[in-house]
């Protein structure tokens, strides 16, 4: 325990009782975890399906509509906040334990048990936090409902739909922590983002629902749009007007399904690439092996830290701007160097919130910077020069820190990783056998790999957001993915491995 005893052991016993997930008693089969996983998405589609009760649809405005698929939840429905409320507890609890404002030393069990009841407490905070806000805002509840319950009893109904939705999103993820494998949040990005690629890549469905197809209409999915252009159109047509609309025209352009293909070859590559010291065991004679240490070795969290961040800086810019009461606050309020919002759009057209937010594909920034006679945006090609320098200058220095933050308190700086292999009876070939040592070692190694992983990270989440992707997943989705599902797959193979072999249990931290 610390010598210092944390302030937040007073707030435990609150948090202590709040439902919670327990962790197995003993090795859970790799077979049954594999049961949870499956059963968890399931569950969560399904959630994704489930619409709030009393919501008026039409009138309803997505304040993370940009960042949705990442957020992991679907519009209008009970996953209305996704995992949002869940990534910005984290955010908060991680910067305040690694600036040493919270004294917890997370090696430690019991202050690693005092963290994770403590940010329980946080997320439902958080939860309110984020749904009170769109509730009495964005999120209009129908005539129907506002007269059997009154206009504050019905949003209050709501608000409740959405804390209830949220916590059972933290608690599924507890479950495929402690008894699946990798991270619900994970998983649930994956999910989302692989229905949002399949959907823009196959959807045979017109782009406008109320009009029949056309030329003018086509249908929305990549391949079928530009199956569908190439076979009613003359080749002096497809000269004109057929390459530009299959190749640039949104939504689900051409261009964006090359782009996404060369974002997943590219995370492939990169997430192969490591450094690999050799161990041998101190005891075994001949035993010996190898710790890898990744190029991406703060995996895609960091891009799940700031993607977060910049939704919740996007969400209260559109509050202070449009909402009656917040717009009213003096340099805040209705301030459009903080953000300027059109009537019923969530995205920013102007001011600082237009900087921070994602290009989405090459007719945002780089056509009206090319020719901004046909394609302009209300801004000249100097301003959306530097709207793109921002945002990936922003993107890539946000990913370091919390690359930085995450590899600290999660046990896998320099320090805790000597501990792991020395509890494991490793040892690196013509060194001594000191965790000292071994720590010196590491240090070569780690911390300038963690912050080259968190810019590039931070640099490809940027790059894929300007390429654009199908389905609206977003560049930053769609690496997710690609890192999520890879991690996912290694995750596996260590479940495996472990059930083959025991004793390997002891030293990637399993009981």
């Amino acid at each position: 325990m610390s010598e210092t005893r944390s302030s937040l052991y007073r707030i435990k016993p609150l948090s202590d009782r709040l439902p919670a997930v327990t962790r197995p008693e003993g090795h859970v089969h790799f077979r049954t975890k594999m049961l949870w996983v499956v059963a968890i998405l399931v569950i969560y589609f399904v959630m994704t399906n489930v619409y709030i009760y009393g919501l008026d649809h039409e009138r309803t405005l997505d304040l993370f509509a940009q960042y949705r698929t990442i957020m992991a939840g679907a519009s209008g429905s009970i996953l209305q906040l996704g995992i949002a409320p869940i990534v910005t507890a984290s955010i908060i609890m991680q910067l305040f334990v690694g600036a040493k404002i919270i004294k917890l030393d997370l090696t430690n069990s019991e202050d690693k048990a005092c963290y994770q009841s403590v940010l329980k407490l946080l997320v439902i905070a958080m939860i309110l936090f984020e749904a009170i806000p769109q509730v009495f805002g964005y999120l209009v509840p129908s005539q129907a409902f506002v007269g059997a319950f009154t206009q504050n009893g019905a949003k209050a109904l709501i608000v409740l739909q959405l804390c209830l939705g949220s916590y059972i999103v933290f608690l599924m993820d507890e479950v495929i922590s402690k008894w699946g494998i990798g991270s619900g949040i994970s998983l649930f990005i994956a999910a989302g983002v692989a229905e949002s690629l399949f959907t823009g890549t196959l959807n045979w469905n017109p782009i406008s629902g109320s009009e029949a197809i056309s030329m003018s209409n086509p249908p929305a999915g990549t391949i079928p749009k530009a199956i569908y252009i190439i076979s009613n159109t003359t080749p002096e047509q497809m000269a004109s007007f057929g390459y530009e609309q299959i190749l640039l025209a949104p939504p689900n352009p051409m261009i964006a399904l090359v782009g996404t293909i060369l974002i997943f070859l590219l995370v492939a590559y990169l997430e192969s690439t490591r450094i690999e010291l050799p161990l041998s065991h101190g005891s075994a004679r001949g035993a010996r092996g190898r710790y890898p240490i990744k190029l991406i070795y703060a995996s895609n969290i960091p891009v799940i830290l700031m993607s977060a961040l910049l939704a919740n800086l996007s969400m209260f810019a559109l509050l202070f701007f449009t909402n009656d009461f917040l717009s009213g606050i003096p340099f805040l309020g209705n301030n459009s160097l903080i953000g300027h919002f059109e009537p019923g759009q969530t995205s920013a057209s102007g001011g600082l919130a237009w900087y921070l937010s994602a290009p989405m594909g090459m007719t945002e920034w780089l056509l009206p910077i090319i020719d901004p006679g046909t394609y302009g945006n209300d801004h000249t090609p100097l301003l959306n020069l530097m709207r793109v320098l921002t945002y990936m200058s922003v993107m890539v220095l946000g990913s370091i820190l919390f690359a930085k933050f995450w590899v600290e308190t999660t046990n896998m700086g320099p320090r805790s990783v000597a501990s792991q292999i020395q509890r494991s009876g490793m040892q690196i070939p013509g060194f001594r056998r000191d965790p000292r040592v071994l720590e010196r070692v590491l240090e070569r190694y780690i911390p300038a790999v963690t912050v080259l992983s968190g810019a590039i990270v931070g640099l490809l989440a940027a790059s894929a957001d300007l390429i654009g992707t199908t389905g609206n997943a977003s560049g930053t989705g769609v690496l997710l993915a690609v890192g999520i599902l890879i991690h996912f797959y290694e995750a596996m193979g260590r479940e495996q491995m472990m059930e083959m072999h025991p004793v390997m249990r002891g030293f990637f931290g399993d009981d």
